[in-house]
């Protein structure tokens, strides 16, 4: 079974933050995740906690623990039908958990009690991992409707039906900020029967006493009774919750309980009472004598003392999958003022975020330039051709830049005027280049602490689909460009072997996959990329023999992939013969890249083994299976034939692109599907004693269906956290030129922070 995962749970603490409290969080400790979905409505999470029992969490929020759920489920519950003289039918709204139905069948009097929660998965999921709170969802006088509440508040059959109504709702944001507002309550109102009561979760006096006082204010105005009480509860914002009970009785004292209630844990009579009584600068507020206080000024503070500082300025270039995770980082910190800045959706990236968005045209030097102006840094998520137009604005406006991408010649050019400018260009810094060099360079520099030698270094990395997602003949899925995937196909791949310098041409590079196990449980190839040559003087292992820097993918992947290069798909030449106008079909296509007239598919079969000449039967039938999903044989569907921007604007075509825009739709992550990411170092060691060890060091991150993706927040935190070193001026980062993370002094500061996000690599002999 697959470790579960999920972005609010780092280093083994889940932790909430959400502009409702501002400048504070809650944090618990995990001790193992039980289930994540994205249902229709809601990101949903259950984890054991260390000492707070089963948790669930909704869109990020605490619902309820195990441990102190009592108090806010007696609390809503009890406070407004103890009051009422005869409650005999109940309506929840919300509160899918079942906790306050337990609550409300306590009392004899009731005779129904009907729920309505609009998301099927709170009362599924509770049943399993909250049963003691949920055991109220299959009481006989229960009844449950998975529903909107406000229409079935609207019902005709549902006005005067309910002795009381309690609302069980999440915070006053997104979708359930309507049930904090005036035309909510008028229908609670109309949905009661004569001398009704209603209560609803009225957040915490500590932080929301202006959105009390106007809860109070407006209930005022429909109820001739309402009232103001809480209740104590740890893991709600400020230790703290409040609720609004209100009748429809003038003379009713809804503060006075009229029975005693069995089996309580939190609530009695006393405290029934005592719940209504407020703190004086609460009460004062919410009557509306005194208005609701702002964040607290510190005081004590020499006037003479330099405390304050011009926010700092970030501009975050591109809003693709990466950018996000960039952005939610960033966000996180008030002295930063954060702006995205993208030629089509910047908006996408800030979403829900306290961030400035705007367009930019990164091909236009003007509108380049003048988006960079003003900033003190610029985070370069574009694509990496464009990384040294970046540099040149930077270099004009003193912005300081980081990207995830690989040093390249065009950047290095620009070395002496990054320089003069004194800015600093911060490079590789994702997961790879990136997470890969952090822990290459812990490890090599223990290794070498120790007195030992590196004789040889892999390194292997893939951005997968998750096993259950990996369900086509490629075994591969595309979060990002296909194009830039396929590109890096054709690279020329150079590394040392055995004290041997080799290479391997981009067209031959497929031919080296091989089987590679890292664990039982996966199915790798692994081939080399690039050139790690360089490498074993960046790290600084001169005495390594074999040092190899590479890719994982599952197997079968480059047995299709390498048919593909020698039928001709991976060309970026446009043909005469591949024009949009021509309507050809796939079959056609392929019979003209393999040089032949036929396009029925034994035909195509035939060519196909004669270019390719396969080493096996098995081999074969993989890559005949994988051409026919591709839809290669296909003589009746007409290909979408595109190119190069310049190729388009001719009226062109190129094999490369044309495949790209196919597999776009047939390489999709489908809804509920999350990828993977593996990388593993592994280092032939000899000790100060002459003993041969192999050290490894592994990562194995999924990403979380429907939510961020594991290679977006694997690539964009470790680019958050070296953007926020930068600013604060780290010595080792903050000096002009180029940077790299090839030494412990820049690389061990990225790593220890990112080790509090959860992201780490586990290291082990084997």
């Amino acid at each position: 079974m697959a470790v579960l995962t999920h972005p609010l749970i780092r280093d083994g603490w889940f932790r909430e933050e959400s502009p409702q409290w501002p400048g504070q969080a809650m944090s618990l400790k995990v001790r193992r995740i039980l289930h994540t979905e994205r249902s229709l409505y809601q990101d949903v999470l259950v984890f054991e906690s260390e000492t707070y029992g089963n948790v669930l969490v909704l869109d990020g929020a605490i619902q309820c623990t195990e441990r102190d759920e009592f108090s806010y489920q007696e609390m809503i519950a009890h406070l407004p039908i103890n009051s009422h003289p005869n409650p005999r039918r109940v309506l929840v709204i919300g509160g899918g958990d079942g906790g306050v139905l337990r609550e409300v069948v306590k009392h004899e009097s009731v005779e129904e009690v009907v729920l309505c929660d609009i998301d099927e998965a709170v009362p599924r999921v509770s049943a399993r991992y909250l049963p003691k709170m949920a055991e109220g969802l299959n009481h006989p006088k229960t009844r449950v409707i998975i529903g909107d509440g406000f229409a079935f508040l609207k019902a005709p059959e549902n006005r005067a039906a309910f002795d009381v109504i309690i609302t069980d709702s999440s915070d006053p944001e997104g979708p359930a900020e309507m049930l904090f507002q005036k035309p909510y309550f008028e229908l609670l109102r109309d949905a009661l029967r004569p001398g009704g009561h209603i209560s609803t979760q009225a957040e915490s006096m500590w932080v929301h006493l202006g959105l009390i006082h106007d809860l109070n204010k407006t209930t005022r105005e429909l109820f001739p009774v309402a009232d103001y009480a809480f209740t104590t509860i740890p893991t709600y914002p400020c230790g703290q919750i409040g609720f609004v009970v209100c009748s429809l009785d003038a003379e009713r004292n809804v503060r006075e309980p009229l029975r005693d209630v069995p089996n309580c844990r939190y609530y009695s009579n006393d405290v029934h009472r005592a719940s209504f009584v407020l703190p004086e600068f609460a009460r004062a507020v919410i009557a509306g004598e005194q208005p609701a206080p702002g964040p607290v000024v510190a005081s004590g503070i020499p006037e003479e003392a330099d405390v304050k500082r011009d926010p700092k300025r970030i501009l975050v270039l591109g809003s693709g999958y990466v950018a996000r995770p960039v952005v939610e980082y960033l966000a996180r910190y008030p002295e930063y003022r954060v702006t995205v800045a993208s030629q089509r959706t910047p908006e996408a990236a800030a979403k829900g975020l306290d961030v400035d968005t705007r367009r930019v045209n990164v091909r236009d030097p003007e509108d380049l330039a003048s988006a960079v102006e003003g900033h003190d840094v610029v985070i370069s998520l574009v694509p990496y051709i464009y990384h040294a137009d970046v540099i040149r604005a930077a270099i004009k406006h003193k912005a300081d830049v980081v990207t995830t991408s690989y040093v390249s010649d065009a950047i290095r050019a620009l070395e002496s005027e990054i320089k003069a400018a004194g800015i600093t260009v911060m490079n590789e810094i994702g997961l790879d280049p990136g997470i890969d060099h952090l822990y290459a360079v812990k490890a090599i520099a223990d290794v070498h602490a120790e007195g030992g030698r590196v004789k040889s270094f892999l390194s292997y990395c893939g951005g997968l689909p998750a096993p259950e997602a990996a369900n086509n003949p490629l075994g591969y899925k595309f979060s990002w460009s296909s194009r830039g995937v396929l590109l890096a196909l054709r690279n020329t791949a150079r590394f040392y072997q055995d004290g041997e310098a080799r290479e391997v041409s981009g067209l031959d590079l497929m031919q080296t996959a091989r089987p590679y196990y890292i664990m039982p449980a996966f199915a790798f190839t692994a081939y080399p990329n690039r050139d790690s040559t360089p490498f074993r003087e960046y790290y600084g292992i001169p005495e390594a023999e074999t040092v190899i820097r590479g890719t994982l993918r599952y197997q079968g992947f480059a047995e299709l992939v390498l048919a593909l290069v020698r039928i001709g798909f991976l060309s970026e030449d446009a043909p005469e013969w591949l024009r949009p106008d021509t309507g050809l079909t796939w079959s056609g296509i392929t019979a003209k890249l393999l040089g032949i007239s036929a396009t029925d598919e034994a035909s195509l079969v035939a060519a196909i083994r004669e270019r390719c000449s396969f080493r096996s039967d098995e081999e074969a039938d993989l890559v005949l299976r994988g051409c026919r999903w591709l839809g290669l044989f296909d003589d009746k569907t007409a290909a979408e034939v595109v190119g190069t921007p310049a190729q388009n604007a001719a009226g062109e075509g190129n094999p490369l692109d044309t495949l790209c825009r196919n597999l776009e739709g047939k390489c999709a992550y489908a809804p509920g599907e999350r990828d993977m990411v593996m990388l593993q170092h592994k280092f032939g060691i000899e000790t100060a004693s002459g003993e041969q060890r192999t050290l490894t060091s592994t990562l194995l991150d999924y990403g979380v269906p429907n939510g961020t993706s594991s290679m977006a927040r694997l690539v964009g935190v470790p680019c958050a956290i070296a953007t926020r070193l930068v600013l604060e001026g780290h010595k080792a980062l903050k000096v002009p030129g180029i940077v790299v993370p090839y030494t412990s002094e820049v690389a061990d500061p990225i790593r220890l922070e990112l080790v509090k996000e959860g992201i780490e690599l586990r290291e082990e002999y084997i």
